[in-house]
């Protein structure tokens, strides 16, 4: 059975290529909610707690159990044609809850998580090539911020924030081991943007320092600096870190370090 599941981005829940997404905003948080905890029970009062943020309605549990038929229906007809197979199968009812009773690593989030810590793991090896290539596939598979057309209650909320601060750590990560690798040349269309969405984060900022300094662009990498300066003096009230001046300095001076592919700006 041909099941898909995507939250790094718009939802996405089809089977057999058939989306069982509902329309409806509320409906579409109870799914994205037993989405994200694929394989494990979701009680009640979680579900109730994220569709009416902690203030659900007398009808709340009513109201809850008619949200689960709908959704029941719309898989049963995704199933049609698969004889054999219910959408009670896959939808279970537990006595405190529901679970989405399907693979959990079919959930572009748990093999985003998996991907990035064997990235991260390969970091802390020392390993360039393998930690750029697994968080490389890690972050190919967003397609925008999580649930970004679902509602977030409480619990989405606190999900979607960590999964984003995650991607921007991986990014970090993925673009310090491409820099390692000698990749400046290629990482200065992406950092620029980085940067122009980014304009207050300072390893982004640092990180097109050095790759505009490698790629012999020396004036660029420190009007990178001033831009960067500017917007925190401006809109923060506070200079860059003694990190990033200390780069600044070892760029306006020519230091020899700034040439070893080893020494990667690090936060």
């Amino acid at each position: 059975m041909d099941i898909e599941i995507k939250v790094l981005g718009p939802l996405e829940v089809s089977v057999g290529g058939v989306s069982i997404v509902p329309t409806a905003n509320k409906p579409s948080q109870l799914l994205a909610m037993l989405a994200i905890n694929a394989g494990h029970v979701v009680t009640v009062n979680a579900l109730t707690e994220e569709i009416w943020d902690y203030r659900p309605p007398r009808s709340g549990v009513p109201t809850l159990h008619t949200y689960i038929l709908k959704l029941r229906r719309k898989l049963q007809q995704a199933l049609a044609g698969q004889p054999g197979v219910s959408s009670k199968d896959i939808l279970l009812t537990r006595r405190s809850g529901y679970v989405l009773d399907v693979e959990p690593d079919i959930v572009d989030a748990v093999r985003y998580d998996r991907l990035s810590a064997a990235g991260r793991a390969a970091v802390n090896e020392g390993d360039s090539e393998t930690a750029s290539r697994m968080l490389g596939e890690a972050l190919e598979l967003w397609r925008g911020p999580a649930f970004v057309d679902v509602p977030a209650g409480p619990q989405l909320a606190i999900e979607s924030m960590r999964l984003e601060e995650n991607r921007l750590s991986d990014l970090h990560l993925r673009i310090a081991a491409d820099l390692r690798l000698g990749r400046h040349y290629q990482l200065l269309g992406e950092l620029a943007t980085l940067c122009a969405r980014h304009p207050l984060l300072e390893n982004f900022c640092a990180q097109h320092m050095m790759a505009l300094y490698r790629s012999g662009r020396q004036s660029q990498a420190l009007e990178a600096y001033r831009r960067l300066r500017a917007s925190m003096v401006e809109q923060l009230g506070v200079e860059p870190s003694a990190r990033v001046r200390r780069l600044h300095n070892a760029i306006l001076t020519g230091h020899a370090a700034m040439d070893d592919p080893k020494f990667v700006y690090s936060a």
